[in-house]
């Protein structure tokens, strides 16, 4: 099984690139994000690699980041859901833009995926509520730059100012308010969002 491979670009595609390794080209699909953040022709690239079986072939999906290919796994245990989908709605939003729009059930933000309608969308939230907020330890999430989370993001993203402000990472509060939401109510405001950010950021350093 391979696990990450570290190579030169020998070719890029619109979805996939060629990845040299000591003079074998390895064939891999990958998503615009991934691709976008690649080197030019010849540079170096190390990526985490996913070995998936298609009739009698292997095909190999590569991640620059290991956070991406963790929601890429999440993403085909949805039903209607292949790898082409994953990599589309990887391609739409970060990991982190695809958590938060899961946790806040932001389905238009989902539906600007290609092939993602409204069906998909709601088949999405419904199932992977529960996968996203319990699979990610060990894997360093950034802190979302999208505001496309309706009228709950805003009081979300000045808790988030406010508690980096005390001297939190952002990727430590922008993980607890995403897990913990479900303790507030729909108009939590934003002194509720600061006070359960405070409950648990001040319990994992205590």
């Amino acid at each position: 099984m391979i696990a990450r491979l570290k190579g030169i670009l020998e070719e890029i595609g619109s979805d996939s690139l060629i990845l040299d390794v000591n003079g074998v080209g390895y064939l891999v699909s990958c998503s615009q994000k991934t691709l976008g953040a690649l080197g030019p022709k010849g540079a170096p690239v190390s990526l985490w690699i996913e070995t998936l079986m298609r009739s009698e072939s292997l095909q190999l999906y590569g991640f620059f980041e290991k956070a991406e290919q963790a929601c890429f796994l999440k993403l085909l245990t949805v039903q209607g859901v292949g790898s082409r989908m994953a990599l589309s709605l990887l391609s739409t939003m970060t990991p982190e833009e695809l958590i938060r729009a899961i946790a806040f059930q932001d389905k238009a933000l989902l539906t600007r995926a290609d092939g993602v309608g409204p069906k998909l969308a709601s088949r999405l939230v419904t199932e992977l509520k529960d996968k996203f907020e319990k699979g990610f330890e060990g894997i360093e999430l950034k802190p979302a730059t999208s505001t496309h989370l309706g009228g709950v993001s805003s009081a979300f993203e000045d808790a988030i100012s406010a508690l980096v402000n005390l001297g939190y990472r952002k990727g430590d509060v922008t993980e607890v308010l995403i897990r913990e939401r479900k303790t507030l109510p729909e108009d939590a405001t934003l002194q509720d969002w600061i006070r359960l950010g405070l409950s648990h950021l001040a319990r994992a350093v205590a």
